[in-house]
């Protein structure tokens, strides 16, 4: 006789749609975003195969979910780190720097966002989602080029950056010691810095 499944301690149904994300994340860490099934997330939840039902269509469904929690996170982040400083440089190399922190930190909720392969047309959330995330960030990069392409271009390179240096980490391009995450960091910090300087330079005029 097979024995029930048994619960994690204070899973019932008031956190099932949480503990189901933790589930999940556990298993993005494991496996990557595409390797593990929903009945997988909810064995590991303890819960029955049935009771994600009552809360997503589907794996990507619960994916999706996870991609906006991780857009979320990223955005308080990244809204903290800018806001300790004035300087809209400064702002950007804090941005770049934390870019690269929670991709080394949250590394589950980063491979969701960017390699889970979602239908973003079929997740409206994840829209709006990456949209806040932007409008909290182009302040940033509208200090030093007050255009709004211009503004919208500079924060997109400081983030094109940021990213592949954060994957140079995850591959241990920049080892593996506990001091890699803020030594990138800081890298991250002065491309972001150095890349400012140069939008600067081709705004001035007098340049």
């Amino acid at each position: 006789m097979t024995p029930p499944v048994k619960r994690r301690s204070g899973q019932h149904h008031g956190d099932l749609r949480r503990a189901l994300e933790e589930a999940a994340l556990e298993l993005v860490a494991e496996r990557g975003p595409l390797g593990f099934t929903l009945a997988e997330a909810s064995r590991r939840a303890g819960v029955s195969v049935a009771a994600p039902y009552k809360h997503f269509a589907d794996r990507e469904a619960l994916l999706a979910a996870l991609a906006e929690r991780g857009y979320r996170e990223q955005r308080e982040r990244f809204v903290a780190a800018v806001a300790r400083s004035e300087d809209p440089v400064e702002r950007l190399a804090a941005f770049a720097a934390t870019y690269v922190r929670f991709a080394a930190e949250e590394r589950a909720l980063f491979d969701v966002a960017f390699s889970a392969g979602l239908d973003k047309p079929e997740h409206p959330g994840l829209a709006t989602a990456g949209e806040e995330l932007l409008a909290a960030l182009l302040p940033a990069a509208a200090g030093l080029v007050p255009d709004e392409e211009e503004a919208y271009d500079l924060l997109l390179r400081v983030a094109s950056a940021a990213h592949g240096i954060a994957l140079f980490l995850r591959q241990g391009l920049f080892g593996v010691s506990g001091q890699a995450v803020e030594a990138t960091a800081a890298r991250a910090a002065r491309t972001a810095r150095d890349i400012a300087a140069g939008a600067v330079g081709r705004s001035d005029p007098a340049g």
